[in-house]
């Protein structure tokens, strides 16, 4: 018996570090009304972000293969793309390990903070040659919306007019209203 069990923790341990698939739940620091979950397509080199928080819940998609990220606020009806600067944004196995702490220590400090800028008015409607440039999963997710290009900026003073989005605690990002 003791022999079937050490097959099993074993099994369980080389399982765990092949698996294609890892889902995590997570919470927002001191805000019991915001929870995620983010799963991690290692094979696709994709992961998915779905956090729910009332008016402020978003939908994202870090096609890491194709180097864009997709963000959709569902109380704007729009979705947000931007390329990956691997200066902001950690690598796909560096957001694995930091929800893997998060999920096993409850509190994890990430330095990772994202400021970006649209401008309102300058959204434009995805047609079949921006859907073979972005992939099939941002097509998914933002068909049929207005989608705007996001642009790195600098923490700002003023957040008014600025939303949440990316991943609770770990890679939170600002989008923003560019004011003229």
């Amino acid at each position: 018996m003791n022999g079937f069990g050490a097959v099993l923790v074993l099994l369980g341990v080389f399982w765990t570090q092949t698996s294609a698939l890892d889902t995590f739940v997570l919470e927002e620091p001191a805000n019991d009304y915001v929870t995620a979950t983010m799963t991690i397509h290692n094979e696709k080199h994709i992961v998915e972000v779905h956090v729910r928080s009332g008016v402020y819940s978003s939908d994202t998609i870090f096609d890491y293969s194709r180097g864009y990220i997709a963000t959709r606020l569902l109380s704007q009806k729009a979705c947000f793309i931007m390329k990956i600067n691997k200066d902001d944004i950690p690598e796909l196995h560096e957001i694995g390990r930091l929800a893997f702490e998060r999920k096993t220590m409850k509190k994890v400090y990430s330095p990772n903070n994202v400021w970006v800028q649209f401008q309102s008015g300058h959204s434009m409607f995805g047609n079949f040659k921006d859907w073979l440039f972005y992939g099939r999963p941002i097509e998914q997710l933002c068909a049929g919306l207005p989608l705007y290009q996001l642009v790195k900026t600098q923490p700002l003073l003023n957040v008014h007019g600025c939303t949440n989005a990316g991943i609770p605690g770990i890679l939170p990002i600002k989008i923003c209203e560019k004011v003229n």
